[in-house]
């Protein structure tokens, strides 16, 4: 256990005025829920929730060798970018294949990208892009943006409520469409003049909704502004319950330096198309994918949890991330499973030592707020 204080976001006093129940993650002290984390997974999975993402790092990178540099350093292939704003899911991987982090990449324009990374991971990661520039012989300037707060505004309302909040808005991100980002001006709450503002058509809740990337000092403003039109804060509680239903990959959990993304379910993120020599590809190569990672369902009463024992017909193999599910009123999970299991079979999880019947199910669990089965 580190010794060492612990990290605030801009919004810090802004959670501790609304009574959050704050807890330690990764060394940041952030908010888990504000009262009820079941209403709060329900607030946005119904009509709109808000998230403090800010201990996550917006990474701006520039220069000639961008596209090169990323081309070298990523599994997915940012070539793929072409118009402006477009953005990218990708896994970061060491030489042999393990996933350093997962990240998602903007385009901005032509030698410049804005990468976010993971909050636990994120001082590793810049140290990590730092060598690999030197490595590849490929200068570029590398700005960690820790002067930007980052809120993440998620739900089927989620984006007239911010157009509700900021309407200068409006105009540049009507026409949005999912997976791109912008600069916009400020105006109202966002001040003109006085930093850089990005918002994203992104999240990591399975809902449609914005990430708002914006300078730190209007955070507590931006938040106010957005509980004014009765968007939901909600805490890290509800954000791990949503992006499980979602099938979405926890890094730490799902993913590792010790897996690589064929066995994390997201070899779809990795290129294999072209003959490009990205870091890591040669272990993809040579070693391939040893397991599948699908998800499970119970059929009787019971919690799934991480680390589980899963028992099938192919051999055994283990839950990576398990959560009873709000939206749907049993527990489900990820799970890393031996080749050959398939999407219906019955598998049997060991809950403290005693064996509980499942199904494995197809991802993700819940999509558009409904069960996706």
């Amino acid at each position: 256990m580190s010794d060492a204080p612990l990290r605030h976001t801009p919004l810090i006093d802004t959670h501790r005025a609304a009574g959050a129940r704050l807890v330690d993650f990764g060394g940041w002290e952030m908010p888990l829920h504000y009262g009820s984390q079941i209403d709060e997974h329900h607030a946005v999975r119904r009509g709109a929730g808000m998230f403090d993402v800010s201990h996550m790092c917006a990474v701006d990178i520039a220069g000639e060798a961008s596209l090169p540099f990323l081309r070298r350093l990523l599994a997915n292939d940012v070539a793929k970018l072409k118009l402006p704003g477009k953005a990218l899911y990708s896994c970061m991987l060491d030489e042999s294949g393990g996933v350093v982090d997962d990240l998602i990449v903007y385009f901005r324009e032509p030698g410049r990208y804005r990468i976010v990374v993971n909050a636990g991971t994120a001082g590793g990661d810049i140290a990590w892009m730092a060598a690999a520039s030197e490595a590849f012989g490929l200068p570029v300037s590398i700005t960690a943006r820790r002067d930007l707060a980052i809120v993440a505004v998620q739900g089927p309302q989620a984006r007239a409520k911010v157009w509700g909040a900021f309407p200068h808005l409006r105009a540049a991100t009507e026409n949005l469409g999912p997976f791109f980002g912008v600069a916009v001006s400020g105006g109202g709450v966002l001040a003109a003049g006085d930093g850089d503002y990005f918002v994203g058509r992104t999240g990591y809740t399975g809902e449609d909704g914005f990430e708002l990337m914006l300078p730190a000092p209007r955070a507590a403003d931006a938040w106010k502004a957005l509980a004014a039109q009765g968007v939901a804060p909600c805490g890290l509680g509800a954000r791990d319950t949503l992006r499980l239903e979602a099938g979405m990959n926890l890094y730490g959990n799902d993913m590792s330096r010790e897996v690589s993304p064929l066995d994390a379910g997201l070899g779809w993120t990795v290129d294999r198309k072209t003959e490009r020599n990205f870091t890591g590809r040669a272990a993809l190569d040579a070693n391939g994918q040893r397991h599948v990672f699908l998800g499970l369902k119970m059929t009787e009463r019971g919690v799934l949890r991480s680390h589980q024992r899963v028992s099938t017909e192919h051999g055994e193999g283990e839950i990576t991330s398990g959560t009873h599910s709000p939206t749907l009123g049993h527990s489900i999970a990820l799970a890393r499973l031996p080749l050959g299991v398939r999407v219906g079979d019955a598998v049997s999880v060991d809950i403290r030592g005693k064996a509980h019947a499942a199904t494995v199910v197809k991802l993700p669990f819940v999509r558009h707020g409904q069960a996706a089965g």
